[in-house]
Protein backbone atom coordinates (compact mmCIF):
# COMPACT_ATOMS: atom_id res chain seq x y z
CA UNK A 1 0.00 0.00 0.00
CA UNK A 2 1.11 3.41 -0.83
CA UNK A 3 0.28 6.21 1.20
CA UNK A 4 0.94 10.19 0.39
CA UNK A 5 -0.34 13.51 2.05
CA UNK A 6 -0.05 16.75 -0.77
CA UNK A 7 1.45 18.62 2.41
CA UNK A 8 4.80 16.21 2.32
CA UNK A 9 5.36 16.16 -1.49
CA UNK A 10 5.17 20.24 -1.58
CA UNK A 11 9.16 21.99 -1.82
CA UNK A 12 10.27 18.20 -2.19
CA UNK A 13 11.66 16.73 -5.26
CA UNK A 14 8.35 15.27 -6.21
CA UNK A 15 7.10 18.76 -7.01
CA UNK A 16 7.99 20.03 -10.10
CA UNK A 17 7.10 23.94 -11.42
CA UNK A 18 6.71 25.46 -14.84
CA UNK A 19 6.41 29.12 -15.62
CA UNK A 20 2.03 28.74 -15.61
CA UNK A 21 2.10 25.46 -13.73
CA UNK A 22 2.80 23.54 -10.52
CA UNK A 23 2.64 19.80 -10.44
CA UNK A 24 2.87 17.32 -7.25
CA UNK A 25 3.71 13.70 -8.32
CA UNK A 26 2.14 11.39 -5.90
CA UNK A 27 2.65 8.27 -8.29
CA UNK A 28 5.64 7.85 -10.32
CA UNK A 29 7.35 5.08 -12.64
CA UNK A 30 8.90 3.91 -9.81
CA UNK A 31 5.74 2.64 -7.94
CA UNK A 32 5.83 0.13 -10.21
CA UNK A 33 2.05 0.14 -10.75
CA UNK A 34 1.74 1.11 -14.71
CA UNK A 35 0.56 4.96 -14.41
CA UNK A 36 1.37 8.07 -12.70
CA UNK A 37 -1.20 10.29 -10.94
CA UNK A 38 -0.05 14.24 -10.40
CA UNK A 39 -1.86 16.81 -8.29
CA UNK A 40 -1.55 20.01 -10.95
CA UNK A 41 -2.26 24.07 -10.13
CA UNK A 42 -2.56 25.80 -13.88
CA UNK A 43 -2.52 29.52 -12.84
CA UNK A 44 -5.58 32.03 -13.18
CA UNK A 45 -5.56 34.00 -16.98
CA UNK A 46 -2.59 32.01 -18.65
CA UNK A 47 -2.79 29.95 -21.91
CA UNK A 48 -0.84 26.94 -22.39
CA UNK A 49 0.32 24.48 -25.25
CA UNK A 50 0.49 20.92 -24.52
CA UNK A 51 0.90 18.03 -26.55
CA UNK A 52 1.81 14.47 -24.65
CA UNK A 53 3.46 13.07 -27.61
CA UNK A 54 4.78 10.18 -25.66
CA UNK A 55 2.21 10.09 -22.68
CA UNK A 56 -1.83 9.13 -22.76
CA UNK A 57 -3.04 11.55 -20.27
CA UNK A 58 -6.65 11.96 -18.18
CA UNK A 59 -7.69 14.67 -15.90
CA UNK A 60 -9.97 15.19 -13.56
CA UNK A 61 -10.28 19.25 -12.82
CA UNK A 62 -11.28 20.00 -9.16
CA UNK A 63 -10.97 23.50 -8.81
CA UNK A 64 -11.27 26.58 -10.92
CA UNK A 65 -12.65 27.04 -14.35
CA UNK A 66 -11.34 27.40 -18.00
CA UNK A 67 -11.56 25.82 -21.31
CA UNK A 68 -9.28 23.46 -23.64
CA UNK A 69 -9.32 23.89 -27.21
CA UNK A 70 -8.05 20.52 -29.71
CA UNK A 71 -5.28 22.67 -31.93
CA UNK A 72 -6.02 20.23 -34.87
CA UNK A 73 -9.56 20.98 -35.10
CA UNK A 74 -9.96 23.67 -33.41
CA UNK A 75 -13.36 22.70 -31.26
CA UNK A 76 -13.32 24.16 -27.74
CA UNK A 77 -14.49 22.80 -24.33
CA UNK A 78 -15.86 24.00 -21.22
CA UNK A 79 -13.75 22.79 -18.11
CA UNK A 80 -15.16 23.65 -14.56
CA UNK A 81 -14.63 21.38 -11.28
CA UNK A 82 -16.01 17.93 -11.73
CA UNK A 83 -14.96 18.17 -15.36
CA UNK A 84 -12.94 15.58 -17.02
CA UNK A 85 -10.83 15.41 -20.47
CA UNK A 86 -8.96 11.94 -21.77
CA UNK A 87 -6.24 13.25 -24.29
CA UNK A 88 -6.56 9.97 -26.17
CA UNK A 89 -5.17 10.52 -29.30
CA UNK A 90 -1.79 12.56 -27.80
CA UNK A 91 -4.08 15.60 -28.89
CA UNK A 92 -2.20 18.69 -29.05
CA UNK A 93 -4.38 21.36 -27.21
CA UNK A 94 -4.77 24.93 -25.64
CA UNK A 95 -5.50 24.85 -21.91
CA UNK A 96 -6.52 28.13 -20.92
CA UNK A 97 -6.86 28.80 -17.23
CA UNK A 98 -9.92 31.72 -16.26
CA UNK A 99 -9.23 31.20 -12.57
CA UNK A 100 -6.35 29.29 -10.97
CA UNK A 101 -7.26 25.15 -11.72
CA UNK A 102 -6.66 22.75 -9.71
CA UNK A 103 -6.28 19.28 -11.44
CA UNK A 104 -5.51 15.60 -11.18
CA UNK A 105 -3.69 13.89 -13.85
CA UNK A 106 -3.18 10.21 -14.44
CA UNK A 107 -0.25 9.35 -17.64
CA UNK A 108 0.47 6.08 -19.12
CA UNK A 109 3.16 5.75 -19.48
CA UNK A 110 4.20 6.66 -15.78
CA UNK A 111 5.91 9.77 -15.47
CA UNK A 112 9.53 9.32 -13.74
CA UNK A 113 9.20 12.52 -11.98
CA UNK A 114 11.62 15.01 -13.59
CA UNK A 115 9.84 15.74 -16.56
CA UNK A 116 9.10 19.63 -17.42
CA UNK A 117 7.66 20.59 -21.00
CA UNK A 118 9.93 20.81 -23.73
CA UNK A 119 9.49 23.69 -26.39
CA UNK A 120 7.56 21.42 -28.00
CA UNK A 121 5.06 21.53 -25.47
CA UNK A 122 5.53 17.54 -24.24
CA UNK A 123 6.84 15.67 -21.86
CA UNK A 124 10.01 13.47 -23.43
CA UNK A 125 9.43 9.93 -22.77
CA UNK A 126 12.08 9.38 -19.74
CA UNK A 127 13.06 6.15 -18.42
CA UNK A 128 15.10 7.15 -15.15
Amino acid sequence: MIVKSLENLIGTEDETSGENWSSRRFILKKDGVGFSMNDTIIKAGTENYFWYKNHIEAVYCIEGEGTIEKVETGDMYDIQAGTMYLLDEHDKHILRAKTQMRMVCVFNPPLVGTETHNEEGYYPLLTE
